[in-house]
């Protein structure tokens, strides 16, 4: 088994990496860092260069992550998925059996969540792993 944390340095994804490592040490599990990374529309050259920059921010947002689980030896695996942030939780989830899919929220009002379609909301309603849904610091 294991814990996946949706993480994309956005306002609650602190909280939610300091929890899910704690998670991760209580059961002795590894901890998978994902982050979802669905360019907009396939289009030619400028779909190209916006989907490698996706996938480099990604990958530099999760060397934060990879160095606080070190820091509390949590192993970890590092995964950019192209999807969107809910789906590519979900599906790496199924991959590693994970326990929980720990995500941040950003403090916006429910009814804002489901208009929006926040990935916590998403996930919600679409993973059949538990979500623990980590409020930010205020």
């Amino acid at each position: 088994m294991s814990v996946v944390l949706g993480y994309d340095e956005s306002p609650g994804a602190a909280r939610a990496l300091r929890t899910a490592i704690e998670v991760a040490a209580a059961y002795g599990e590894p901890l998978v860092l994902v982050y979802g990374a669905a360019p907009p529309g396939p289009t030619g050259e400028e779909y190209r260069a916006h989907h490698d920059a996706i996938r480099q921010a990604g990958r530099a947002g999760l060397e934060h992550a990879v160095a606080a689980a070190e820091a509390a030896d949590v192993p970890t695996t590092v995964e950019v998925i192209d999807m969107s942030p809910a789906q590519a939780l979900i599906e790496a989830a199924s991959r590693h059996g994970a326990r929980v899919i720990v995500v941040g929220t950003w403090g916006e009002s429910p009814i804002r969540g489901a208009l929006l379609g926040s990935t916590p909301h998403k996930l919600l309603h679409l993973s059949t792993v538990p979500v623990l849904c980590v409020p930010t610091e205020v």
